[in-house]
């Protein structure tokens, strides 16, 4: 980077950088989201996650060097399994939901993950949940709703597809939690990237076609899109505080509705962009009651398609 350059970042506050890089991590995971719908056209779901996986790990290794095997050292291989089934089952479904639905509605839909992040804390963690955080989480999911806007005499596939993430989400945030009491961030990551590997393999040799060349190129960008947007999620939750990085990771929903109106003709209507304010705006409120309360708010996470910092890695992306 020029001497120029350097100088500028440096002067800047951490709270700035930290909006820089969360708004980054925005796009690439965007423009991953993008890719993973255009590549959809070609390839099953289960391939499509299993090249994000392998070229995923690929990448990420690349960054490993001098580790070794300790990496991978742990007391609770059980539960860092159960937490690869949760999140590939995320992935799965998330690239499903991307793949079927215009973006900017599965996109919404999979911000969710806050408002199941609570009722997991309660059934889970054993929090407890006061009426005004209660109230907002029962408003959120009325914004979900808003976005399905489900229809009794027949099942939106896509559309659960893209809640059933969203929790799902949050259920790998939640054993991630719980891993985070012994194990070292890195270990949380490489457990999940190499077990995710290994677990979508069976599914996409199942449907497997070998991909165009120009498939393949995606491929690897999605893999690398997906490293790259953690990192810099990480980074922009270090960098700043978290009520105030939190609200710019929102900013994804705009990248991907721009997305979907360049390259896929997707205009969102109405509705969606109500119900999409609905699920910010609740999940906003609940940010700004922890920090009044003077708890630590965690940042949001998942994979697909949205960060997962504690982790150091995604849950489904």
């Amino acid at each position: 980077m020029p001497p120029r350059l350097v100088a500028k970042w440096g002067a800047l506050s951490c709270n700035a950088r930290g909006i820089l890089f969360i708004l980054l991590s925005a796009l690439v995971f965007s423009a991953m989201g993008g890719m993973i719908k255009y590549v959809g056209g070609e390839l099953h779901t289960f391939q499509i996650v299993f090249f994000r996986c392998l070229f995923g790990l690929l990448t990420l290794v690349l960054f490993l060097r001098g580790q070794g095997w300790r990496v991978y050292q742990t007391r609770r291989p059980w539960l860092h399994a159960l937490r690869v089934t949760v999140g590939i089952s995320a992935m799965f479904a998330l690239f499903h939901a991307v793949t079927h639905m215009d973006l900017a509605a599965a996109i919404s839909i999979t911000y969710a993950r806050p408002l199941f992040m609570i009722l997991l804390a309660i059934l889970v963690l054993g929090e407890v949940v006061r009426w005004r955080r209660g109230l907002a989480t029962l408003v959120g999911f009325l914004g979900v709703l808003v976005v399905m806007r489900p229809d009794p005499g027949s099942l939106d596939i896509d559309a659960l597809a893209a809640l059933a993430s969203a929790a799902l989400v949050a259920g790998a945030m939640t054993l991630v939690k719980i891993l985070s009491a012994t194990d070292r961030p890195l270990t949380i990551l490489m457990w999940f990237a190499t077990g995710a590997v290994i677990v979508s393999a069976g599914p996409a040799l199942m449907v497997w076609r070998w991909p165009e060349p120009w498939t393949w190129v995606l491929a690897v960008l999605i893999g690398a899109a997906a490293s790259l947007g953690q990192y810099l999620a990480v980074r922009a939750y270090r960098e700043g505080e978290a009520t105030l990085v939190t609200p710019f990771d929102y900013s994804q929903i705009l990248w991907a509705t721009l997305i979907g109106v360049l390259v896929f003709a997707e205009v969102p209507d109405t509705w969606t962009l109500v119900g999409a304010a609905i699920i910010i705006g609740s999940a906003l409120y609940i940010m700004h009651r922890e920090a009044q309360l003077g708890r630590p708010v965690p940042p949001h996470g998942g994979d697909v398609p949205g960060p997962d910092p504690d982790a150091g890695g995604p849950a489904t992306r």
